[in-house]
C-alpha cells in the first residue's frame, strides 16, 4: 500500500514541505507545479496549465504515474494541520492539472494512479470507513478481519471501523476475536462493533462483505439449502435497504451460492443500485491464474484477461481464450491443449473440493485474500485490467437479466465496467449456457422470497 511520508520539511512560505518523485529526488511544491507543466506563485497553489517547456505535461504526468504511490510518499500522521491542509490543497490542484488532458486515451489510467494516489496521502481528513463482516467468528471471518484492521485493504492513513455481524450463538466467539483484534494495536482500528442484529450491523456502513450462510449439512437437499439462505439474505437485505448509506454502500457476497444470495438480497434492497452489489468469483479467478502461473513458469503478474464466466460452483467457465501471459497469448504460450481442457479446467472447477479432500476444511485464508483482492479493486479501481466479478446482468452475452453472473469486468472511481463485444467459440458458448441455466434454476428454486 501507500508508502509513508518522510519528516516534514518546514520553509519559509509556501507548503512546508516536500514530496518525493518516483525517480526519489526531493521536489516541492513549486517544483512539483513545474514537473506538471504548470506555474504557481510562492504560497499559494498551483494555477492554470501553462504552455510547456523543455517537457510535455503528457510526458510528466507519464513519467510521474510510473510508480505514484513513491511520488506520493509520506505519513500523513507526521505533518502539522497546516500542513495537512497545504496538502489537501496540493491535491485538489493536481486534479485541476490533470482536466485538460482528460480525454487523451493515453493518459486516462496514469492520470487515474495519481489520483488514487494522491487519495491515499489525503486519507486521514476522511471519516472512517465502515466495513460490515457478517459470519465473523467463522474460518474466513477470522483470516479476514486482521487483514482489514491491519491496513491490508484500505492503506495505512485510513482508519476503520469494523460492524461484525453474528448469530446470537457465535456472538461469545466473536467477542474472543475482538479481544484479538484489539490485542495487535492496529493504527487504523477505529472501533469495533458486534451484533447479533442486521440493522445495527449494516447502520452507515460504506461495505458490506457478506460471508456467512448457512452450510450444507449431511441429508440436505440443494433446494432446502438455497430456501435456507434466501430467508437468511432476504433479512440481510431488507436491514440493508434500511440503515446502510443507499448508492454509497457496495455489498460483495462470498455465503455460497453466492451468485444467487446476491441476487436475493439486492432484490430486498432497492434503495441500493444493483450495481453495487457483487458475487465473489475473485477466488476461482485467482485459483486460475496460479494454474497459469505454475504451468508456465512465470509470475501471476505476467497473466492477464483470464476469465471466470457464470457461477461461483463447478459450471463456471474459466476461459483462457483473451488471457495473455507475458503480452503473448496465453494458448500459444501454454502450447497444451489437452492440459487447457483436461486438468486445468476441472482443477479451476473443483479446487474448493479438493482442498476440503486434503485438509479436511474448506478454504479459508485463499477465499479471505480473494476478498480483500476484490475489494481493493472495486474502492481503488483497477486502472484498466481485468478481472472477474459476478455482477448484476442487463442481458449481456445473452444472460437473462437480473442474474448475478461472473463476467470480465474493470473497476474505476467504485464501479464496474463489464468487458463487451468478445468473441466467443462455439465450445465456450455451450460452457456458458449450462452455467446460465444452473443460475436460473436456483433463482426459480427461490422465487417465492423474492419481491416482485
Amino acid at each position: 500500500m501507500l508508502a509513508k511520508f518522510g519528516a516534514p520539511s518546514r520553509t519559509p512560505r509556501g507548503l512546508g514541505f516536500q514530496l518525493r518523485s518516483c525517480k526519489g529526488s526531493v521536489i516541492s511544491h513549486r517544483d512539483y507545479s513545474k514537473k506538471i507543466g504548470t506555474s504557481t506563485t510562492e504560497g499559494t497553489s498551483a494555477q492554470q496549465p501553462t504552455q510547456p517547456h523543455s517537457s510535455s505535461p503528457k510526458n510528466n504526468i507519464l513519467d510521474m504515474a510510473t510508480n505514484p504511490r513513491d511520488f506520493w510518499k509520506g505519513k500523513f500522521f507526521d505533518l502539522s494541520p497546516r500542513q495537512q491542509q497545504a496538502l489537501v490543497e496540493l491535491v485538489s490542484a493536481q486534479n485541476k492539472l490533470f482536466e485538460p488532458y482528460a480525454t487523451n486515451e493515453e493518459l486516462q489510467v496514469p492520470i487515474l494512479q495519481l489520483k488514487a494516489a494522491a487519495e491515499h496521502a489525503v486519507a486521514d481528513v476522511n471519516a472512517p470507513i465502515r466495513v460490515c463482516v457478517s459470519g465473523a467468528a467463522g474460518a474466513i471471518g477470522y483470516a479476514l478481519l486482521f487483514r482489514i484492521a491491519s491496513g491490508s485493504l484500505f492503506g495505512p492513513h485510513t482508519p476503520v471501523i469494523l460492524h461484525l455481524l453474528e448469530i446470537p450463538a457465535s456472538v461469545p466467539k466473536v467477542k474472543g476475536v475482538e479481544m484479538e483484534l484489539r490485542d495487535a494495536a492496529f493504527p487504523v482500528l477505529r472501533d469495533i462493533v458486534i451484533t447479533d442484529s442486521p440493522e445495527k450491523a449494516f447502520e452507515g456502513i460504506d461495505y458490506a462483505l457478506l460471508v456467512g450462510a448457512q452450510p450444507r449439512t449431511a441429508g440436505m437437499e440443494r433446494g432446502d439449502l438455497l430456501l435456507k439462505n434466501a430467508e437468511i439474505f432476504s433479512t440481510q437485505g431488507k436491514a440493508l435497504n434500511k440503515v446502510a448509506k443507499g448508492k454509497d454502500t457496495r455489498v460483495i457476497v462470498v455465503g455460497n451460492p453466492a451468485n444467487t444470495n446476491a441476487l436475493i438480497a439486492q432484490r430486498n434492497a432497492p434503495k441500493i443500485p444493483p450495481q453495487n452489489f457483487s458475487a465473489m468469483t475473485r477466488l476461482d479467478h485467482n485459483r486460475g491464474i496460479a494454474q497459469l502461473s505454475q504451468k508456465t513458469k512465470t509470475s501471476v503478474t505476467d497473466i492477464e484477461k483470464f476469465v471466470i464466466w457464470g457461477n461461483h460452483s463447478a459450471t463456471q467457465v474459466p476461459d483462457i481464450s483473451y488471457a495473455t501471459i507475458k503480452g503473448e497469448p496465453a494458448r500459444i504460450v501454454i502450447n497444451d491443449d489437452p492440459w487447457v481442457e483436461k486438468t486445468f479446467i476441472p482443477c479451476v472447477q473443483k479446487r474448493g473440493a479438493e482442498i476440503l479432500a486434503a485438509r479436511g476444511a474448506s478454504s479459508t485464508a485463499s477465499a479471505a485474500s480473494a476478498l480483500v483482492d476484490a475489494t481493493i479493486d472495486w474502492h481503488f479501481g483497477t486502472y484498466g485490467k481485468w478481472t472477474s466479478a459476478a455482477v448484476f446482468s442487463n442481458g449481456e452475452y445473452g444472460v437473462e437479466k437480473g442474474l448475478f453472473f461472473s463476467y470480465p469486468v474493470t473497476f474505476s472511481q467504485k464501479k464496474y465496467n463489464i468487458i463487451g463485444d468478445l468473441p466467443i467459440s462455439d465450445e465456450v458458448r455451450k460452457k456458458i449456457e449450462i452455467t446460465h441455466k444452473e443460475l436460473i434454476q436456483e433463482r426459480d428454486a427461490v422465487s417465492k422470497l423474492l419481491p416482485n
